[in-house]
């Protein structure tokens, strides 16, 4: 496809910027999120904390197809979080092998701590993503698409 003058400038200002996010992302320097009282967790922690605030019940193996990490990886987090009291398992009633997770009392407070921190923090592109028309954001989801697959390339 042949394009013309400006219409490289414009290509070149989107691919810059996805690679300064590529770089934010690979040079990321808080791996700790401390939301104060306690709650103070690594990244990956905090977000299988949000997956399980999301779909209460979740077990091992969804949350390591979901981050695409093993099980053993994820039961070592769910060890590392029943010990912080932020977590607990259940066995499956139905299938006695799966353990169901669920939130504490202290969980649900790490979850909805981290959800007021994308609000303060991720407000602004959250209320820029809410005024595009649809058309403008399959472009953008697309794009995202695309990105994380090259992101898979880069890690």
């Amino acid at each position: 496809m042949m394009y013309n003058t400006l219409m490289k400038k414009n290509v070149n200002k989107v691919i810059g910027e996805y690679i300064k996010m590529i770089e934010k992302i690979a040079n990321g320097r808080t791996n700790i999120l401390n939301f104060g009282e306690g709650l103070v967790f690594y990244r990956g922690e905090i977000h299988m904390i949000k997956m399980i605030g999301d779909a209460p019940g979740i077990h091992i193996s969804e949350i390591a197809r979901n981050f695409n990490i093993t099980r053993a990886a994820v039961a070592k987090t769910v060890l590392k979080l029943e010990k912080k009291r932020i977590l607990i398992r259940e066995t499956d009633a139905a299938d006695k092998k799966i353990l169901r997770l669920y939130l504490t009392e202290k969980g649900e407070e790490a979850y909805l701590a981290h959800q007021k921190y994308h609000q303060d923090f991720d407000g602004p592109l959250f209320d820029y993503l809410d005024q595009l028309e649809e058309d403008q954001l399959a472009i953008v989801e697309a794009f995202l698409e695309k990105a994380n697959e090259q992101i898979d390339h880069h890690f």
